[in-house]
């Protein structure tokens, strides 16, 4: 899986935010075709838009064709018949043309003349073979013993070529083909637990965002409510100081009357 850069521009590849990487055996079973097949010839694409590398352009803007396009097909020899449960039906033997290949801008699908391979391939719309790469990953395998016991369960009962005694059948694949579980069945169920998963906790998220809202709300009324106890305490010391001032006043008011009262007889004794 190429994650470099993109091929004579800027800016990387992305992924999905939800993408887990699956295992061969798992993106086994998720793939349309699957062959075992000999690479007897490269075919360069015709020259396109996109069909260079940056330095593959002449000194006035001109491609430059010799140096070879970017992407290309072959043609391929099955050593067996197709892995069990591929769409393609055609014996051991036959040729067919496979395209897309080449380097693009998240991953590359190349392979060498001569060199035996396992592919992961599609259909397209066209009945055209392409690579097919599950879950963003790699479709094509090199011929090695590791990926020979990696696939042997797919090619276990095909009839390969007598020139060919790389897929022997073991016992213990036997056993593990028994025993196993479809990958692509518990992978579908990780994925449907992770995205409940993922939905409880943005519930969780918005739960507590609303749980938050609350308390600063349960917050303001709180320091209201003591701002209002405190302006309520105030108002009684000014009310308890003003009937205070109220009752001492109250007292001298017999006082005042009888000081009229003795002014105003002197003043008519007097006159």
């Amino acid at each position: 899986l190429g994650l470099g850069g993109r091929a004579g521009g800027g800016g990387g590849c992305q992924l999905p935010a939800e993408w887990r990487p699956l295992s061969e055996g798992c993106r086994a079973e998720l793939a349309a075709i699957i062959v075992y097949a000999r690479v007897l010839a490269l075919h360069p694409d015709p020259y396109g838009a996109y069909n260079y590398l940056p330095w593959q352009r002449g000194p006035h803007d001109g491609p430059q064709q010799e140096a070879g396009g970017l992407f290309y097909s072959a043609e391929i020899e099955l050593l067996c018949d197709q892995a069990w449960g591929s769409m393609l039906e055609v014996p051991a033997g036959s040729r067919l043309n496979l395209t897309g290949l080449g380097y693009f801008s998240c991953h590359s699908h190349t392979v060498m003349q001569g060199y035996a391979y396992f592919f992961f391939l599609r259909m397209d719309e066209n009945y055209i073979l392409l690579p097919h790469g599950v879950n963003f990953q790699e479709a094509i395998f090199p011929d090695t013993q590791e990926n020979r016991r990696m696939f042997a369960s797919l090619f276990q009962f095909s009839n390969c070529s007598q020139a060919q005694h790389v897929l022997s059948f073991s016992s213990d694949w036997e056993i593990q083909e028994d025993n196993r579980l479809m990958c692509s069945s518990v992978q579908k169920a990780l994925f449907e637990e992770e995205d409940r998963v993922k939905k409880l906790q943005q519930k969780v998220a918005a739960l507590e965002k609303r749980n938050k809202q609350l308390r600063d709300r349960v917050k303001k009324v709180k320091r209201s409510l003591r701002q209002a106890r405190k302006n309520s305490r105030h108002m009684e010391q000014v009310n308890r100081k003003l009937s205070e001032k109220l009752s001492s006043a109250g007292g001298q008011i017999p006082y005042i009357n009888s000081l009229k009262q003795e002014n105003s007889h002197a003043t008519y004794l007097k006159v």
